[in-house]
């Protein structure tokens, strides 16, 4: 923290429907400024798809740099369909971040707050509280803008290290303690596919290995297509699961339908030093610009955001303040607020002047 004791969080609004669920989320945290011992700086930087077709760049040294000296950064949505790299695939300073500041814990959580409809029948009655721990540096994704393309074939290759697994499992029966020592499960599945791969033979070796350490949470093993199946079943069955890349990328998707969509996830990218906080969700150019994007997946990211930064630096408030945001959150869906996501009329100013409300 700087001298003055103000957080200093670096700001990267993004491309699309971005910087749109942002503002309300600066908001947010200004309301908890304002009622609080908690001082926050902003700091503003450009990262995306617009910043590279621009500048050739998908972000400058200087936003690296920023977000490097700051305590954390939030990030809105970045890229668009339309701009791309010369191999065609996705500008992704995402991505580009997780390798950059070895952010190995991806953190998604998918809990249904009450009064949002969700697509599994008894869900409102039993409730989801889960998270996918998702491996972000490497995996499949290790091989992003690597891999071989020739005439007749393709080739990605997968990478499984033990350094990042080791504290990728260190990680995950941490948080599973945490979340039991708040009265949830603590149980920890590890997601893999160790039946046909070798590499997630030795991705599950390792999780046994740490299990040994963490005695008081319950681990267990999940193939990631009986673990898919059982999501859409069961979800309330689930409290935290530990997952490669790729595998990871698709629950994380799949968990966000379970609790009404995309807008509704906020999500973490945590590592030894830094942590990125940012919403689940796309750019959604689609809707840009016309005041419908959902705000509340950026708004639960700064209550992630609030909660790391507490476990961090020992700043008791700073909990507190999370789960503000969060029972705002909660009461403002339980009395009726409904984004247009699932068929709502509320629009992003309606829902944060809500939730601004509620704190």
């Amino acid at each position: 923290m700087s001298a003055n004791n103000a957080l200093h969080i670096a700001v990267l609004g993004g491309d699309g429907i971005g910087p749109e669920v942002m503002a309300p989320a600066l908001e947010v945290l200004r309301r908890i400024e304002a009622t609080t011992e908690l001082k926050f700086r902003f700091t503003e930087a450009p990262a995306g798809a617009n910043h590279y077709r621009e500048t050739g760049k998908s972000m400058p040294e200087s936003t690296i740099r920023l977000c490097d000296e700051a305590d954390a950064v939030l990030l809105g949505a970045c890229g668009l369909p339309s701009v791309r790299y010369p191999d065609n695939t996705e500008i992704a300073p995402q991505i580009e971040l997780r390798v950059h500041f070895d952010l190995y814990a991806g953190v998604r959580p998918a809990r249904l707050i009450p009064g949002v409809p969700s697509p599994i029948v008894g869900a409102d009655a039993r409730g989801i509280d889960l998270i996918v721990i998702r491996e972000s540096t490497e995996g499949l994704f290790a091989s992003m803008g690597k891999g071989v393309v020739t005439h007749d074939e393709a080739r990605e290759t997968l990478v499984i290290t033990r350094k990042t697994s080791e504290r990728l499992f260190e990680f995950s029966f941490r948080l599973a303690e945490r979340r039991k020592a708040r009265g949830k499960p603590g149980s920890l599945a590890c997601v893999d596919k160790a039946n046909v791969f070798k590499a997630f033979a030795f991705f599950r070796g390792i999780f046994d290995e740490a299990a040994k350490k963490h005695p008081g949470v319950k681990a267990d093993h999940m193939y990631i297509d009986a673990c898919s199946a059982l999501l859409v079943k069961r979800p309330w069955d689930f409290d935290v699961m530990v997952t490669e890349n790729m595998f990871g990328d698709i629950l994380s998707d799949l968990t966000a339908g379970l609790i009404g969509g995309m807008g509704m996830a906020p999500s973490a990218d945590i590592g030894d030093k830094h942590a990125v906080f940012q919403p689940c969700h796309g750019t959604a150019p689609d809707i840009m610009g016309q005041g419908k994007a959902n705000p509340t997946g950026m708004i639960l990211s700064t209550a992630m955001m609030l909660d790391w930064l507490a476990d961090k630096h020992g700043i008791e408030g700073a909990a507190e303040a999370g789960e503000r945001i969060e029972r705002a959150v909660d009461k403002v869906y339980a009395d009726g607020i409904k984004p247009m996501e699932f068929g709502g009329s509320n629009g992003t100013a309606d829902i944060a002047k809500a939730v601004i409300a509620a704190l």
